[in-house]
């Protein structure tokens, strides 16, 4: 059960961007497992990808043809990542390429292919080419949350956010976007899958830029079990069917705002939608030489299984978080500095046990269902800021069972 998320009542539509849904009875029958996005000619995309080397066969497809620059529709399908597939599964999503290029009358390259799902199976290519023929008659800019649960896989809950922006001379831009992803969830660029589209009009480049900019602290700084999947890719698209916003425009930085928010907040969706997540955890790492090097120790805290383990059965085991901040990998660290607390509850202080500390009060904050674990370094004055979640008897179970 998702920690304290719910699914959003209504999504925005963005002008410019439709969505088209449909079932292809992937993975099983019973729910649509394919979405199109179709974007107006004037739209301008940009896209982080996974840094796995084996990235999944749409991955490559969807890289090749950004790099060739006018993109036009996007296709998604859940229940199969078509990952570890080949030269085959290369073939295959080239084939959905082109499927969907005839549907909607555009180009082939103009096609970005994504997946997601079970590794290393071969694509149900007859169902969905004829899933796809379909889709370009249902075609709506009000089918954003309709898409949001088409690429939901182990996903407890559709997740997706809308962001209005006052850029200035009575002008405004819409933002929307969804996410999907529950476990294997330690990206290296992005998460699982997200889709963000706005309005405005916006050059390829200035996309890509603050694409990237947002990716810093949003998908980029999340954690579930510490995996990179074969298939993570985010893609920003700006249909140019509003206003326009450049980086020295007076609009830039609420811009940027919004859609760093955007992206945080649905990276924040994925964490409390882990798999068998019953805490959200912020990690707050003060006091580091660098950003660099308070992530190191963020992450490492994160993705300790010992960690993770205590977290759900509320234990402050604080030894445990000493032993991974101890072991990040932080060159010249002097531990007699160091200061840990849950929340305002100080465990310790200068790298020892503060005197007044009582267990009775850290076991009552890690019985929330929220709380922060602040660790602060004493040698500089960057920080960093992530969010995990805890690690659970469901996870195992999701995880053992998820080809049954």
């Amino acid at each position: 059960m998702a920690v304290n998320l719910s699914a959003p009542g209504r999504l925005t539509p963005v002008a410019g961007a439709e969505w088209a849904v449909g079932e292809a009875a992937i993975k099983k029958p019973g729910r649509n497992d394919m979405a199109v996005l179709k974007l107006a000619d004037t739209a301008t995309v940009a896209g982080v990808f996974t840094q796995n080397a084996f990235a999944a066969a749409p991955v490559r497809v969807a890289q090749r043809h950004l790099a060739i620059g006018r993109v036009r529709a996007l296709l998604v399908n859940s229940g199969n990542a078509n990952a570890g597939t080949g030269r085959r599964g290369e073939a295959d999503a080239l084939a959905c390429c082109e499927r969907t290029a005839a549907a909607l009358s555009i180009d082939p390259e103009q096609v970005l292919p994504f997946s997601t799902g079970v590794i290393g199976q071969h694509l149900p290519l007859a169902r969905m080419q004829a899933c796809i023929d379909a889709l370009g008659g249902r075609l709506d800019t009000d089918h954003w949350l309709d898409a949001a649960q088409a690429i939901m896989t182990t996903d407890t809950v559709a997740k997706g956010a809308s962001r209005h922006v006052d850029i200035g001379d009575g002008a405004t831009v819409t933002l929307t976007g969804i996410a999907k992803g529950s476990g294997m969830i330690r990206p290296d660029m992005a998460t699982m899958l997200s889709f963000i589209a706005t309005d405005a009009a916006i050059d390829r480049d200035t996309l890509d830029h603050a694409l990237r900019e947002a990716m810093t602290a949003s998908f980029n700084a999340i954690s579930v079990d510490g995996d990179t999947s074969t298939n993570d890719a985010c893609i920003a698209c700006a249909t140019g069917a509003g206003a326009r916003v450049a980086r020295d425009s007076a609009g830039w930085p609420a811009f940027m705002e919004a859609l760093t928010d955007l992206a945080r907040e649905l990276a924040q969706a994925i964490v409390r939608d882990g798999e068998g997540a019953t805490r959200f955890i912020t990690l707050d790492v003060t006091g580091a030489r660098d950003a660099n090097e308070a992530r190191e120790v963020a992450f490492t805290v994160a993705h300790s299984p010992l960690v993770k383990t205590a977290c759900f059965a509320g234990d402050p085991n604080w030894g445990r978080i000493l032993a991974a901040v101890g072991r990040a990998p932080v060159a010249d660290f002097g531990i007699d500095r160091v200061a840990i607390a849950l929340d305002d509850v100080a465990i310790v202080a200068d790298g020892e046990p503060r005197d007044d500390y009582a267990e009775a009060d850290a076991a009552a904050v890690m019985a929330k269902s929220e709380y922060t674990i602040a660790i602060d370094l004493g040698r500089g004055n960057a920080h960093a800021r992530i969010w995990t979640s805890d690690l659970s008897y469901e996870y195992v179970r999701i995880n053992a069972e998820y080809r049954s």
